[in-house]
């Protein structure tokens, strides 16, 4: 199994109501996705999907540049020192670019790794270093129990996804791993740890999402072209 970052594919709010109004001026990208009436989740899925897989390798080249220009906005990313990322799959956007800089800044960059129980934690992980591919065919790091560290550990995370609206709420495959491995942030009032944000292509931009009782809201979402901030306003 290749482990380098880069042809290896390593390619991984409580808001308040200021800070959702303060934002909600800003024009929506040309190519927001309007579900129909009626859709299910599942559908809107299928059709992100779709937009995901239509990207050309040149849009997804640039995309994975313009995007480390978005996220190092973010002072939290900058500074802390767990960031968290993913080992991208299925089209999902490169983080390769990203991890470089944190390395390079003396940061530890990590990667998820499911558990029995369905939930996360998270290992740190560098280019070369050891990898084997979990039950659903993604790579994980290979540590003990103790190398790894839980979700609350966490200064920021870099969150993969198929959708997301400007309320910050995003929609993922559908299993549920990251709403629940980090359940405990939906009752948060104002900042925490660690910093949730929503990764993905401007082109999955959704109208806005039906949000369930399960799901977690992003702190920021970031694409190629903005990062969106939905920190509560001061």
């Amino acid at each position: 199994m290749r482990t380098d970052s880069g042809g290896g594919h390593l390619l991984f709010l409580r808001a308040g109501a200021v800070a959702a109004s303060a934002r909600a001026n800003r024009p929506l990208p040309a190519k927001t996705f309007v579900s129909p009436a009626g859709s299910t989740r599942a559908s809107i899925r299928n059709t992100l999907r779709a937009r995901r897989a239509a990207l050309s390798p040149t849009e997804r080249i640039a995309a994975t540049q313009a995007l480390v220009t978005q996220v190092e906005r973010i002072p939290e990313f900058m500074t802390d020192a767990r960031i968290a990322g993913y080992w991208a799959i299925a089209g999902e956007l490169p983080l390769a670019a990203l991890m470089s800089g944190v390395q390079a800044r003396g940061q530890t960059w990590h990667l998820p790794i499911v558990d029995d129980d369905g939930l996360l934690r998270f290992a740190p992980w560098r280019t070369g270093a050891a990898l084997a591919a979990n039950r659903f065919g993604i790579p994980e790091p290979v540590c003990t129990l103790e190398q790894s560290c839980a979700p609350d550990d966490l200064d920021v995370v870099l969150v993969p996804l198929l959708g997301f609206d400007r309320a910050g709420w995003r929609l993922g495959f559908g299993g549920g791993y990251y709403d629940r491995s980090f359940a405990f942030l939906r009752e948060r009032q104002g900042p925490g740890k660690p910093v949730l944000v929503g990764i993905g292509y401007a082109v999955q931009e959704v109208d806005p999402i039906d949000a369930q009782p399960w799901d977690v809201r992003m702190d920021y979402i970031a694409t190629e072209r903005e990062l969106i901030d939905l920190t509560p306003t001061p």
